[in-house]
């Protein structure tokens, strides 16, 4: 059987009745002598007034008639009914039979006290505007009150925080509203452990009374906070939380207990909405207060700011934590890399990825790609290898990303016949990898250096590999054709082109004409204006039509 509470929780009058006559050895009919007040004379019974139960809280009675005992021990599942104690120590059960082996002083069944609706003031000036909508009542039913024989409010909170801590929601709520309503108060610590179980159980009225009782009382810590500011953005959104939270920054007792870590609370609320606006103004007000923030302060600003794309407020957090002499986690230095290389701040990025690298911090293909790609980009092709070098004596495999970022830097700083080197050297060795991107970037140089030759052969390679050939493709090809002053080749591209149903765009017909011009085939040109005409109607039609 789970441990209960061994208490008295009775009607009112429930004790102030006649005990049943009972049989004696003798066979003479007897009463026995009640506790309550009944006191018998031989076969008279005087019937003396009961003493009346103490109204103490709202809706709760409590009877002193008999000594109520406290088990110290919680184990096993919490048991809805109470059980009552005997005189002779053994247990009843909550409808009063013991099974025939009753042998003291019969206890009437114990009976639910009825509910009395009371609200005090305090609740109905609640700082919280959300306060009055949570005046109704428990999730957890009517609480029953106990007569604790244990009088140390130090013990009496150890057995609330264990009870807290095992989920024994009820039973911590009944022993909380026992101590009040025999003048023992709680401790803070005791106080935050069953706010926490109320938390985890999205109980969020018996919370709200539990954190005004203790904002009444001068209890509510820094912890008091974060855990109501928690469970109010969990469950009314952080838009309220936000609100309550400048409520309690405006109040000179409270405020004195706001800490860094409320305040993180609150940003973990705005991060997880994306409002990076509120996020911002926290992180100033943190500054405001003279708070000092935390590593886990600027792990949520930075990813925050990141993830919004704010790149500036994210650099600016990256720097200040440095200047406080934190040290950054690998999540917060991959985020700002991240965001760097986006945003092609190159040098920052090798700034940031060289520290991670003397804090013996491994990087992944995905930072190293992205590196690689930031300073082909910037025209760093050196840099670029070395990373691709630093990326296979690391054991990793370059994959698609890789190669594109290689031969991307390499066009860029205008080496094309080292990127057509490139390609054949990872056709040759990765086939696999090759897509479509790989090969534009190679026509793309053939285009450049006018080789129109190796231009077709990559054509050929792509149809036969069975790779989608696009517009932009042919384009490179007919352009290489066009300053090789090649028309005639141009022309048998432009038609393979539209006989694989590839459709010419303004790009391939501009060039077509410049080189057939340069050639003086004057027919073909008339033929590829009509259709230049053709489709800049269409085109203007589609545009009149949107507008």
């Amino acid at each position: 059987m789970a441990t209960v509470w061994s208490g008295c929780s009775t009607s009112c009058g429930s004790f102030g009745q006649e005990l049943p006559l009972r049989g004696n050895r003798r066979g003479n009919a007897t009463r026995f002598r009640p506790r309550n007040g009944v006191r018998c004379r031989g076969d008279a019974c005087l019937q003396v007034k009961a003493p009346k139960p103490t109204m103490v809280t709202a809706g709760v009675c409590v009877c002193k008639a008999a000594p109520c005992v406290l088990e110290s021990e919680v184990a096993g599942k919490e048991d809805a009914r109470v059980g009552v104690w005997g005189a002779d120590a053994e247990v009843y059960g909550a409808d009063g039979f013991d099974g025939g082996k009753m042998r003291g002083p019969h206890r009437r069944p114990v009976r639910q006290p009825a509910v009395v609706e009371k609200r005090e003031d305090s609740a109905r000036n609640a700082s919280s505007p959300r306060a009055s909508q949570r005046e109704s009542k428990s999730e957890y039913g009517r609480s029953r009150l106990h007569f604790l024989e244990e009088r140390d409010e130090e013990t009496l909170s150890k057995r609330m925080i264990k009870l807290s801590q095992s989920n024994k929601i009820r039973s911590a709520t009944e022993l909380f509203d026992s101590m009040r309503a025999s003048g023992l108060q709680p401790s803070a610590h005791a106080c935050n452990s069953l706010l926490a179980c109320f938390v985890r159980q999205s109980s969020l009225r018996d919370a709200m009374k539990i954190f005004e009782f203790m904002k009444g009382k001068g209890m509510a810590t820094g912890h008091t906070y974060t855990l109501i500011l928690k469970t109010v953005a969990s469950t009314d959104g952080y838009l309220s939380a936000l609100q309550m939270f400048h409520e309690i920054q405006e109040e000179e007792d409270s405020k004195k207990m706001v800490d860094v870590i409320v305040y993180n609370t609150m940003i973990s609320a705005c991060g997880r909405a994306k409002d990076w606006r509120q996020v911002d103004k926290l992180w100033r007000s943190l500054e405001e207060n003279s708070l000092n923030g935390t590593l886990m302060t600027y792990d949520l600003l930075v990813s925050t700011f990141v993830q919004c794309g704010q790149s500036e407020l994210a650099i600016a957090a990256y720097q200040e934590m440095l200047l406080k002499r934190l040290e950054p986690s690998e999540d917060i230095m991959k985020a700002i890399i991240a965001t760097c290389t986006k945003e092609g701040n190159w040098e920052f990025a090798l700034t940031t990825f060289s520290r991670m690298l003397s804090a013996c911090m491994k990087p992944n293909i995905i930072l190293l790609n992205s590196m690689i790609n930031a300073l082909g980009k910037a025209g760093q092709d050196e840099l670029a290898f070395r990373m691709y070098h630093m990326l296979t004596s690391s054991g990793l495999k370059p994959d698609q990303y890789t190669w594109s970022a290689l031969l991307s830097a390499l066009y860029r700083s205008g080496r094309y016949w080292d990127t057509l080197k490139l390609f054949q050297g990872i056709k040759a060795k990765h086939p696999s990898v090759l897509n479509d991107h790989l090969y534009n970037i190679a026509l793309m140089s053939c285009e450049r250096l006018g080789q129109w030759e190796h231009g077709l052969q990559l054509l050929w390679m792509m149809e036969k590999s069975g790779l989608k050939i696009s517009a932009v493709s042919y384009n490179h090809v007919i352009r290489a054709c066009e300053v090789a002053c090649k028309p005639k080749v141009a022309l048998k591209v432009y038609h393979r082109m539209t006989h694989q149903g590839c459709s010419p765009d303004t790009f391939t017909l501009l060039s077509i004409i410049r080189a057939c011009i340069w050639g003086s085939l004057w027919n073909e040109v008339e033929d590829i204006l009509q259709v230049l005409l053709s489709f800049l109607l269409f085109y203007f039609v589609v545009l009149d039509k949107n507008n």
